[in-house]
């Protein structure tokens, strides 16, 4: 089938990649579950997924405004064991994973040795275990980076029995603490071990929407009667992939494959605080030389917002010109932002003119627009930090 033309160009992409490959496309757990719900059924990452149930436009205000949930178990979930299985990780990861509490996430990078981002993941610290989740398209190149990073004496295993659904919103810990008591405990970044009818449940506060909301992880066997459960809940409603993007740029949050690859630092991307002071201190993970460099003299493009003058949305691939009509940078991820009432985009530019209140010109198509840079994220994020309100 043809990429719909009124989809985010991250999403086409990833129906035309999956048309494209030679790989049989995959089904998810609750592939039934979301054409019984009228999902509509896209090739995305390697497997069928829903973008969208009602529309696109009402699925994310929804998830503004109430819960929604989003079957992400296309990603990949990982465990790793081994005494020395932090130490040896950091190698490739930039975080202080060896300091990580019981119970403690934090989102790190996956790293090249010329310092370029091969992926971003969230790593926790279970019990003697590291649970780690990556991006559903990249997850197989991971394992083979993250084996080729570790010895023998680590053990990682692809978890892909599990399910992994995100609820996400400012009305998910309401639904979620009525089938599972306790989770309102968790606050932002942390994560514990909970039950339901009789199914073990891993469950992190975190989410990539700016909402507060829980990533739960669970057998897939058990997935769609809790995915039933949940939008038995007045607050809930099953959201698409078209809204999962919209919600993410208005966050201000990378997507990668479009705001991240290879060629882009962390310090380019401006997720340093992706780097932890000790491991900066140490400079002994991959491509340390090139990023503690970029940190002292500027990148010479770094990840910004820009405000689009108009209605008119400008998507990935729109270049960023002079008043010479050079092209000095390149639009990344854009689209209109329901919650803002406005198109929005992230895009890279030289680090000189990376600052909030900054004109420039894009060009998409042969169109000029108008845009400002604009200081992200777009909306502010609701997150559930400790001493705050639950």
């Amino acid at each position: 089938m043809s990429a719909p033309v009124d989809l985010p160009p991250d999403i086409q992409d990833g129906i035309e990649a999956a048309e494209g490959s030679e790989t049989p496309v995959q089904l998810l757990p609750l592939d039934a579950w979301h054409r019984a719900r009228g999902g509509r059924m896209v090739p995305f990452a390697g497997y069928q997924m829903p973008v969208q149930y009602q529309g696109i436009m009402a699925e994310h205000l929804w998830t503004r405004a109430s819960a929604g949930l989003f079957d992400v178990s296309h990603m990949g979930q990982l465990v790793f064991t081994g005494a020395d299985a932090a130490r040896e990780l950091e190698a490739v990861l930039p975080g202080d994973v060896t300091g990580l509490g019981e119970g403690r996430m934090r989102y790190s990078l996956l790293l090249n040795e010329e310092g370029g981002v091969l992926d971003d993941l969230m790593v926790t610290r279970r019990g003697e275990e590291l649970y780690m989740v990556v991006n559903g398209a990249t997850k197989y190149d991971d394992i083979g980076h993250l084996l080729d990073a570790v010895s023998d004496d680590v053990t990682l295993n692809l978890m892909d029995e599990q399910a992994l659904l995100a609820l996400q919103g400012p009305k998910a810990v309401d639904a979620l603490e009525r089938l599972v008591p306790g989770v309102r405990d968790l606050v932002f970044m942390t994560a514990g071990a909970f039950d339901w009818d009789g199914a073990p449940l891993w469950i992190s506060r975190s989410g990539y929407t700016g909402e507060d909301g829980f990533e739960i992880s669970l057998p897939a066997s058990h997935a769609a009667a809790f995915a039933d459960a949940l939008c038995a809940e007045p607050e809930v409603e099953p959201i698409g992939l078209g809204a999962r993007d919209s919600l993410r740029l208005e966050a201000g949050l990378p997507l990668y494959g479009h705001d991240l690859d290879p060629e882009t630092t962390p310090v380019m991307a401006d997720l340093g605080f992706a780097l932890a002071k000790r491991r900066r201190e140490a400079a002994d993970f991959a491509g340390a030389a090139r990023i503690l460099a970029e940190r002292e003299t500027g990148p010479a493009a770094k990840r910004v917002g820009l405000l689009i003058a108009g209605r008119q949305p400008v998507r990935e691939g729109a270049s960023v010109v002079d008043a010479d009509g050079a092209t000095v940078g390149r639009v990344t991820s854009g689209g209109f932002a329901p919650t803002v009432g406005a198109p929005i985009a992230m895009a890279y530019l030289p680090t000189d003119q990376a600052v909030p209140g900054t004109a420039v010109r894009l060009v998409q198509r042969g169109k000029v627009h108008d845009a400002t840079v604009a200081a992200m994220p777009f909306v502010p994020h609701n997150y559930v930090r400790a001493g705050g309100s639950k």
